[in-house]
C-alpha cells in the first residue's frame, strides 16, 4: 500500500526537503508539487490524493483557507515554521502538525499515523473485490463495495460511488455481465443497483443513499426474491 501524496508550499527549498522525505519512504508516492493554493485546488480535483503536505503560511490563500474550500478532504499533514497554529490545526481534524525543520524520525511517526488512519477508514483493501475502468483516458481502480448504483447515459454509463461519480464508455448490458449476480441487480433498463446499498423499497422504487430509483414491473419479483435471501 502506498499513500498518494502531494506537496503544497510556496517555498522551493521546503518542497525539495519534503519531496526527498516522501521519495525515501516506501509507503508514499509523490504525485505532484504546488507552489500556491490556487494551482493545488485544481490539481486535487483531478488527482486521487490520499495525503496532502500543506504549508500554512502562503500568500493570498493560506493553508487554512484552502482546507475550508475543499469539498472532499484527504488526510492533511500541516507544515509550518511557527508553533502558534497547533491548536487551530487540530480543530480542522488534521492527521498531524509538523514544525520546520522536519526530522526523519518525526516524519516517520507522522506517516505511521496517516497509514493507520487510512487502514481504519478503508479497511484491508487487498481483500476487496475490484476492477479497472477506463475514464478520461486513464485507468481507475473501482472497488465493488464502493458502487452504490449504475446509471445509463446513452453510449456511456455512470458509476455512482461513495466518493465520486465515474463516467465509463460501455453499454449497461456489457457492464452488467461483468458484475457479480449475488451483489448487483438490474432493476430497470437504466439502472443497476448494489443490493447491499438498498435502504428501502416498494413496488415502484428502491431507495439508495436517499435517492429513489425506479423499478421495472417485470424486475420486481426478482428483486423481492433476492432481497429476502440477503
Amino acid at each position: 500500500m502506498q499513500l498518494k501524496s502531494i506537496i503544497i508550499d510556496d517555498s522551493t527549498m521546503q518542497r525539495l526537503a519534503v519531496a526527498k522525505l516522501i521519495k525515501n519512504h516506501p509507503q508514499l508516492i509523490l504525485l505532484a508539487e504546488y507552489c500556491n493554493a490556487m494551482e493545488a485546488n485544481k490539481g486535487i480535483k483531478e488527482l486521487e490524493v490520499d495525503l496532502i503536505f500543506l504549508d500554512i503560511e502562503m500568500p493570498i490563500i493560506n493553508g487554512f483557507d484552502l482546507l475550508e474550500s475543499l469539498n472532499r478532504r484527504p488526510q492533511i499533514i500541516l507544515i509550518t515554521g511557527k508553533k502558534d497554529y497547533a491548536f487551530k490545526a487540530f480543530e480542522y481534524g488534521v492527521t498531524d502538525y509538523l514544525h520546520k525543520p522536519i526530522t526523519q524520525s518525526r516524519f516517520k511517526a507522522s506517516i505511521d499515523r496517516a497509514i493507520n488512519n487510512y487502514k481504519l477508514i478503508h479497511g484491508n483493501e487487498e481483500d476487496k473485490e475490484f476492477f479497472f475502468v477506463k475514464t478520461n483516458l486513464k485507468k481507475r481502480k473501482i472497488f465493488m463495495d464502493d458502487i452504490e448504483w449504475i446509471e445509463a447515459l446513452g453510449d456511456y454509463i455512470k458509476l455512482i460511488t461513495k466518493e465520486r461519480n465515474v463516467i465509463v464508455l460501455s453499454t449497461m448490458k456489457a457492464f452488467d455481465e461483468k458484475l457479480p449476480k449475488d451483489k448487483f441487480l438490474r432493476i430497470h433498463k437504466s439502472y443497476i443497483v448494489n443490493l447491499e446499498k438498498i435502504e428501502r423499497f416498494n413496488s415502484k422504487i428502491v431507495e439508495v443513499h436517499g435517492r429513489e430509483l425506479p423499478i421495472s414491473r417485470h424486475k420486481r419479483p426478482r428483486l423481492e426474491k433476492v432481497l429476502k435471501n440477503l
